[in-house]
This record gives C-alpha cells, sequence and structure tokens, in this order.
C-alpha cells in the first residue's frame, strides 16, 4: 500500500525557515514526479511545488519562486521542501503527493497526483 508521510512543519516567525519532509514507502517513487500543495483555511488546496523523477526538473507556484526549493533523494524515497523568507500568507496544512504517471514532467494541478500524504501544519507568525 502507497504511503506518504509529511514531517517538518511547525510554527515559525516572520523571515524564518523550516524543512519539510516527504517519505514514501509501498511503492517506486524514485522515479516518479513528487509535489508539494497547500491547503489554508478559507482557499483551496494550491500548487506549491514540483520535482520530476528524472532530471530533476522543477516547478513552483509563483507566490513561492526564489523562497522554496523541493528536492529528493530517490534512494531515500523522500521529498524535501526548503522553505525560506516564510511569510504569515505561507500559513496552510502542506501536503506531499506523487504522480505515478509522470518521469520527466512535473504537474501542478491536483488531479494529477494520486497518492497524498496526511498532511503537515505550517504556522508563519507577523
Amino acid at each position: 500500500q502507497v504511503q506518504l508521510v509529511e514531517s517538518g512543519g511547525g510554527w515559525v516567525q516572520a523571515g524564518g525557515s523550516l524543512r519539510l519532509s516527504c517519505a514514501g514507502s509501498g511503492g517506486t517513487f524514485r522515479d516518479r514526479t513528487m509535489g508539494w500543495f497547500r491547503h489554508a483555511p478559507g482557499k483551496e488546496r494550491q500548487f506549491v511545488a514540483a520535482i520530476s523523477g528524472s532530471y530533476g526538473i522543477t516547478d513552483y507556484a509563483d507566490s513561492v519562486k526564489g523562497r522554496f526549493t523541493i528536492s529528493r533523494d530517490n534512494a531515500e524515497n523522500t521529498v524535501y521542501l526548503k522553505m525560506s523568507s516564510l511569510k504569515p500568507e505561507d500559513t496552510a496544512v502542506y501536503y506531499c503527493a506523487v504522480d505515478t504517471t509522470r518521469y520527466i514532467t512535473v504537474a501542478t494541478t491536483l488531479r494529477e497526483y494520486h497518492y497524498w500524504g496526511q498532511g503537515t501544519q505550517v504556522t508563519v507568525s507577523s
């Protein structure tokens, strides 16, 4: 059974940094596209970043470009999201997901992802 488990969330002051991790098990993720999404209260779940399984092609939401960095360790079936210069508007539950059909391209919409983690809360205070 495919399982994705996020960790690394927490509380941080504006301007601070956090690194989220997402560990996958029960399947082969090392060559599949993986992504991060977030869901803030009163808003729809939105795309944050994605990374392809091969070649490390990345894409980011405009709101996080230059502040967030997605990376992966294929040997460990783990994807990371380094978040810097955090703002209060980054407060949300962050989810990782895997697109089991993509290898060298990235997906930015929810429906393209097939498995999701349970989420980890990130709270940024002003």
